[in-house]
Order: C-alpha cells, then structure tokens, then sequence
C-alpha cells in the first residue's frame, strides 16, 4: 500500500472516531432528557422518535461528515504546501458549508420518511433555522478544535501531542534515537549568486520537498537550522527496511525529478550532505512560552560532527558504527572511510562509514 494511501486512511480512521463522537455528543446536549422535562410544561409529543434513533442519526452522519472531511482535508494538506493559508481556510470554509447544507438537508428528508410528518427543508431552508445555524457553529468548534489537534501533533511529532499532555517530558526521559542531520552543500556559493531573497525561497523549496518525502519513512522533523534540518527517528521505525538512509535517497530522487524547476527558477541544483548517528539521549519538555520537546545528549553533537566531515571525504552519507550495524546492507554498499574520528571534547573515536546504497 503505498504513502498517500496510508495517509488517506489513517486520517480517515482518526475523523471517524472524532467526528462520530462530536455528533453524539451533540445528540446528547441537545436531546438527552429533554423529554422528561417537557412533560413537565406540556403534554406535546416533542420526540417524535425515541432516543436511540436520535444517536443513530447521529452517528450516521458523524460517519458522512468524516469520509467527506477527510477526503477534502487530504486534498488541501496537499495543496497546501504550495497554497497560502488563508485562500486555503476561505476554500475549505466554502466547501464545508455547503456540504452541511447538502447533509442536513438529506438528514431531513429521511427523518421526514421516518416520521411521516412533513418537516421543514424546502429550498432554502436553512437560511432561517435556528438548528442549522446552532450546527453549523457546533461543527466549526468542533473543527477548530480538530484542527488544533493536527497542528499540535504535526508540533510535536506524531504520538508525542499526546504524551505532552500527559506530561510525560515533563522529567527528562532516556529514550534511543536514530539522528540525521542533513545540510545544503555549498551554501554559500548559492547565497552569493542568487541572493538572500532568492535563497531563502530556494531553501524554502528544498524543505517543502523533504516534507513530502518524510512520511513515507516515518520520520520527523527535530528542528530547522538555517539551511540544514535535523530528522529523526525511534530506532525501530529509523532502522525499519533502512528507513533513515532510504529517506536520503529518496529526498535525493525528488530533486533530481525537479531538476529542470530548481535550474530555471534559481540557476542551480540543490544538492545536500548528511550525517547519521544512532544512540540514547534525553528528551524533554521545555520552555513555557514557546513549549518544545528538546533533544540532550552526545547523540546530537556526534551526528553533526559527522555531517560536517562530508565535504572533506567527498561523500553525500556518512553513517557511525552504530548504524551500519543495525542496517540491512550488503558490503558493497558501504565503506570504511576513517576509523579513527575523534570527538571535540571526548577520548572516545569513532569509526565513519560511507553509504553508496539506493532503496
């Protein structure tokens, strides 16, 4: 099964579950026992159905309303990266109204079969009734807050929105981390030729089409630093079908592919540089102002050390001992470069191999 196709149900699976409970949930503020307490008022019949009908209806159409988000939401995930943000709100916003519209309406007309009473929604319904206009608000609420959900887990990382919540890195945690850093060559050269404006739109592109690749790989983003980003891993998913040296290659394809784009809008083609080290560090919770998961430990220091021997081997990867024995490769993909890599402000030396290896 390929990324998207994941990517589409998994989405999928977490709006069925979110959406289904917003609606019963809504189901229950707005008729769970409000029977009883209308006898006490009036004699009128105001349920015309029982309560577990109700839920039902509900639940039918917390179902509707998910297939179709997510299949609008994926849409736009992908055009966002290249659409401004607010066009993309105003989009989604139209899209979505009329779809509430299209739903209600259609929800209608089967409790009116259900009833046999003739309930309102002739053509236009909707612009005076008070239930649409009380859902159409309960439904951006309920949007908002799923989409605050989304950006806090894309924040974080995937998975560790939750345990933030939960305070987990609220003491620090020792936990394994495969670490790629993952540089722009000659940098500066680029800069100087197209300049700054120009750069930081070429580097704005190259970060767009790591982006897209990462997923495939399960991996996140720690952190950007000017033209270099650092990624990572948990250890099973980083050494998962190589996963941490078959993203480089796959980032190096997507630009090879964009070859004639990145040639004509900036005059050259990005070529990148990285380093992989595999380890045990700490991670944290910190800040309070701009709250992040920081990473603490060697791990970082000796992965960019790594990185940085790239130009003066002339290789594009450069993995530590560590890694390469955790790889699924043949030796004739990889070779010794130095055994005797020594670290700033440790006796400990290390042996650097490089990675000539396509997935």
């Amino acid at each position: 099964m390929s990324y998207k196709l994941k990517s589409f149900f998994r989405l999928l699976l977490i709006s069925v579950v979110f959406w289904t409970i917003a609606f019963v949930l809504l189901t229950a503020l707005r008729y769970n026992g409000l029977e009883n307490q209308l006898k006490l008022f009036t004699d009128e019949e105001r349920l015309y159905l029982p309560i577990r009908e109700y839920y039902f209806f509900s639940i039918l159409i917390g179902l509707i309303v998910s297939v179709f988000y997510t299949i609008i939401e994926f849409i736009f995930d992908r055009l966002s990266k290249r659409l401004i943000l607010g066009l993309s709100i105003i989009f989604k916003s139209i899209v979505y109204f009329i779809l509430i519209v299209i739903i209600l309406s259609a929800s209608s007309f089967l409790l009116e079969i259900e009833l046999d009473r003739d309930l309102s929604n002739d053509n236009g319904w909707w612009k005076t009734n008070l239930r649409f206009w009380t859902t159409v608000v309960y439904f951006v609420i309920a949007s908002v807050v799923f989409s605050l959900i989304r950006l806090a887990n894309d924040r974080f990382g995937r998975g560790n929105f939750i345990q933030v919540l939960l305070g987990t890195y609220k003491r620090p945690k020792e936990q394994e981390r495969v670490l790629m850093f993952i540089d722009l060559k000659d940098s500066t050269k680029i800069a100087e030729h197209i300049g700054h404006k120009m750069y930081s739109q070429f580097i704005q592109d190259c970060f767009i089409d790591l982006n897209i690749t990462l997923g495939r790989y399960d991996a996140e983003v720690y952190q950007y630093v000017g033209d270099e980003a650092v990624i990572y891993w948990p250890s099973r998913k980083g050494f998962h079908r190589n996963n941490c040296i078959n993203l480089f290659y796959a980032f190096q394809s997507k630009l090879k592919k964009k070859k004639a784009y990145y040639n004509t809008k900036y005059g050259f083609m990005p070529e990148f540089k990285a380093g992989i080290h595999f380890g045990k560090l700490m991670v944290a919770e910190v800040g309070t102002v701009k709250k992040d998961l920081a990473f603490h430990g060697d791990v970082i220091n000796t992965a960019s050390r790594i990185q940085s021997l790239c130009n003066s081997y002339g290789k594009k990867l450069l993995v530590s001992e560590s890694v390469l024995t955790k790889l699924n490769i043949s030796d004739t993909h990889y070779e010794l470069i130095s055994q005797d890599i020594e670290l700033r402000g440790k006796q400990e030396r290390l042996k650097i191999y490089a990675i000539n290896y396509s997935e």
